[in-house]
């Protein structure tokens, strides 16, 4: 230190010398060679990692470019026949689900034809019904002593139930059949009360008279049957 304080000594005056033997000269020496140090440091962590980087992508290009022109084909060949059995897969899921809605709507169009089948008369004979109707009306009018007096009679009440029986088994072979439910339990999705009456010796709730038979077509009803019910002893 004083062979360093002799030489500054000999070419700067003494006052000067001695301004800068205080604490203060040594202070920006010590930080400068600080800062020195650290941007140092960082600067050969960052080159450090830059070579790292460089280095694994040379492995990687080395890795690759170490591949012979067959083990690239089969590569190459590898990745296709994936894409493609990746493609067939999806394919073979949306065939499979279009024949499933197919045979779906194949399904539902059988089960619309037969009951366009079934119903197609449904209009034309709730038209005749009313014939029918008539037709038992007329029978209705017969006095069974005059039937027995009257040829004549006898032989136009024969010919009216014979043409009423033609028109009920025609119905029948179209799958149209009466309802006739006398004793039978009051279901509403058959029968239409009218009226109700006490009966002692009957159920509560059973039909007892019919005011005008029903009809049904393939097991459907075109029109409730209507009734008279027993009346409860409640109501």
């Amino acid at each position: 230190m004083r062979s360093v304080y002799r030489a500054v000594g000999r070419t700067l005056p003494r006052s000067n010398m001695m301004m800068r033997t205080t604490p203060s000269y040594y202070t920006p020496i010590t930080i400068t060679k600080f800062n020195t140090l650290s941007l140092r440091t960082y600067a050969d962590a960052a080159k450090d990692k830059a070579a790292a980087d460089e280095g694994s992508k040379a492995a990687e290009t080395e890795d690759t470019s170490n591949l012979t022109e067959e083990q690239k084909t089969i590569k190459d060949l590898e990745t296709k026949l994936e894409t493609k059995t990746k493609d067939a897969l999806e394919l073979r899921d949306r065939l499979l689900r279009s024949v499933a809605d197919f045979r779906n709507l194949q399904e539902v169009t059988k089960k619309d034809v037969k009951k366009a089948k079934d119903f197609a008369l449904q209009k034309f004979a709730k038209d005749l019904l009313e014939s029918v109707d008539n037709f038992g009306h007329a029978l209705s009018a017969f006095k069974e002593e005059d039937v027995k007096k009257s040829k004549e009679i006898n032989d136009l009440y024969t010919g009216v139930r014979m043409t009423r029986d033609v028109f009920l088994n025609t119905l029948k072979k179209h799958g149209i059949e009466k309802l006739d439910p006398i004793g039978e339990v009051f279901d509403p999705n058959k029968h239409e009360a009218t009226f109700e009456l006490p009966q002692p010796d009957k159920e509560p709730g059973t039909v007892f008279h019919v005011q005008q038979l029903g009809y049904t077509l393939n097991e459907r009803v075109i029109r409730p049957a209507k009734v008279g019910i027993v009346k409860g002893q409640d109501n």
